[in-house]
């Protein structure tokens, strides 16, 4: 397990807002926890899906960088790397946990020094206006999604689940 793949306690930023640290706190968990999920994969994975229409695991961990990219730099308004950039130089499992991780430490950051004002301003999000608090916690459900469609994967390639929010049956 490479700690370069993790965000630890001590990097997680203070938010200006105590309020808000678990907003904070939760990107950072949440993040970790992807990162678990995905260490239990091997390279020669990464080309698997479990049906024609489904994305290969290497396809939902490029949508997860790329969508959290999308979150973070349109909608919330942290700046970016080009998609192209974020997606460059990753092609193995732990390059991948990698720059998840690294994409996700400056975010922290932004996130914590946003006051109440920005937290509660409304923004575009598609077609509708949101606040940007329901819009961070939109990203968290949708990592939780992809997370748990890969640890769906998992238990399909005969893999151990790992518990992320507590045990799993592989893990009692």
């Amino acid at each position: 397990m490479s700690t370069a793949c993790y965000i630890s306690e001590a990097r997680i930023p203070l938010s200006v807002v105590p309020l808000l640290q678990h907003a904070v706190e939760t990107y950072a968990s949440e993040t970790n926890k992807t990162s678990a999920v995905w260490e239990a994969f091997s390279d020669s994975d990464l080309g698997w899906r479990p049906a024609e229409k489904s994305m290969t695991i290497e396809e939902v961990m490029k949508h997860h960088i790329l969508s959290e990219r999308r979150f973070f730099g349109d909608f919330l308004g942290s700046v970016e790397q080009t998609a192209a950039e974020v997606v460059a130089g990753a092609s193995t499992v732990a390059e991948f946990r990698a720059r998840m991780v690294q994409l996700a430490v400056p975010r922290l950051a932004y996130l914590a020094g946003r006051d109440e004002t920005w937290w509660l301003g409304r923004v575009s999000f598609f077609d509708v206006d949101r606040e940007r608090i329901w819009i961070l916690w939109r990203r968290v459900l949708h990592s939780a999604h992809h997370r748990t469609q890969l640890t769906v994967y998992l238990r399909l390639l005969g893999k151990p689940v790992v518990p992320v929010y507590g045990p799993t049956a592989d893990s009692r």
